[in-house]
């Protein structure tokens, strides 16, 4: 019997039996449907970490100071000059002074959030954008003036939205003007990256119980070269600190490289997590295919003496279970395909099925088909001819 016939056969033994074909191949479509829904969902979500990252700068890098006490210190001017001093490594650097649960107030509002004090080159690291005004300038931190840039959420709690420029209101006390209002980034909802307040350092460092700066924000001169930049910074601060236990320095890079690698192996071990209803998928293959040679015993046998070879016998089982997996794989991968954007779009994803997810699984279930057909084809091929005719 040629390829074609067998194939042929195949297809017409699962049109006879609709209900038997389906069952058999429910846990093929269950498996590749789950394997194709799965790898969507991460590569949708490593996607959105990935624009998440983006917008903090992948050539950012956070360093952290305990204060030691001493002239084993750095300070900002320190700081401004190692930057200076090294062209070749950063191009860039703000101190980032926190003013935690600081209390904002006017006539007819008050909140509680956190207020950041930084310098006007944190405006171009961190990519961020005014809708209304503009952002801080080296003279509002020279100066130490009172002035902020905020986000669209206070100044909707505050003023009202397109109302905030120019408005003025207090922090901890302290009066401060608008002079810029952010493009908003979420939803102008609290907790969001559009509850923000913007001071010069200087002023948020007037403003605190100390005159440590614990914190600078840093930009690599070269996105690529952010290992051995961080490698330069750390070399630094132990000459001047002498204890790696004082700082601490992360880049942005670093921490999107380990979200990768954990969310890699998350992705592998759910994919073989579901990889597990394709191995029952193909046990229920192999239950069938084995039925299936035991009630077409008298077929064999009268095939084998009208001159059938083992290897035709073999092959066609062989055949007929790769097509019921072939067949099941298809089903499972439009399941999974429509599943996927489904699934993607409640939960705020961009998840679609990649050509790789959907080549490899309908691959593995055909050869699933394959491995788990090979013993039911053997048995068959390996029958008597006179034995099975005399099967009733």
């Amino acid at each position: 019997m040629t390829l074609k016939k067998s194939f042929a056969l195949a297809l017409s033994n699962l049109v006879f039996d609709k209900m038997r074909s389906l069952l058999t191949m429910l846990g093929i479509i269950i498996g590749v449907a789950a394997v194709i829904i799965l790898i969507s969902l991460m590569d949708g979500m490593m996607g959105l970490m990935n624009d998440e990252f983006a917008k903090l700068g992948t050539d950012t890098i956070n360093v952290s100071l305990t204060d030691r006490g001493g002239s084993r210190t750095v300070d900002d001017n320190d700081m401004y000059k190692f930057v200076s001093d090294n062209p070749e490594y950063l191009k860039a650097v703000s101190p980032t002074v926190t003013i935690p649960n600081a209390t904002v107030k006017t006539t007819d509002c008050d909140l509680t959030t956190n207020v950041s004090g930084v310098d006007e080159q944190y405006y171009s690291m961190k990519l961020l954008e005014t809708e209304n005004g503009r952002f801080l300038q080296f003279s509002d931190v020279e100066k130490k003036l009172k002035v902020c840039v905020i986000g669209t959420y206070i100044e909707k709690e505050l003023f009202g939205r397109g109302k905030g420029l120019g408005q003025s209101f207090k922090i901890n006390g302290k009066t401060f003007k608008v002079i810029g209002v952010l493009t908003e980034e979420g939803d102008s909802e609290s907790g969001g990256e559009d509850e923000i307040i913007y001071i010069p350092y200087t002023t948020a460092v007037s403003m605190s119980k100390t005159s440590f700066i614990g914190a600078y924000t840093m930009q690599a001169a070269d996105a690529d070269n952010v290992d051995n930049t961080v490698a330069r910074i750390k070399q630094y601060l132990d000459n001047k600190i002498g204890d790696s236990d004082y700082y601490n320095v992360t880049s942005v890079k670093q921490v999107m490289d380990m979200a990768s690698t954990m969310t890699g192996t998350m992705e592998t071990l759910l994919v073989c997590i579901a990889g597990i209803s394709l191995l029952v998928g193909g046990i229920g293959i192999m239950n069938i295919m084995l039925v299936s040679v035991t009630e077409r015993t008298r077929e064999i046998g009268i095939r084998k003496s009208l001159g059938a070879k083992c290897r035709d016998i073999k092959s066609q089982f062989v055949i007929e279970a790769a097509t019921v997996s072939g067949v099941g794989g298809m089903i499972g991968i439009l399941v999974g395909s429509v599943l996927s954007v489904v699934f993607g779009k409640m939960l705020d994803l961009n998840a679609v099925p990649s050509f790789t997810a959907i080549a490899v699984s309908f691959g593995v279930s055909v050869a699933i088909g394959i491995m788990f057909g090979y013993l039911p084809a053997k048995n068959a091929a390996n029958l008597n001819p006179i034995d099975a005719l005399r099967h009733e």
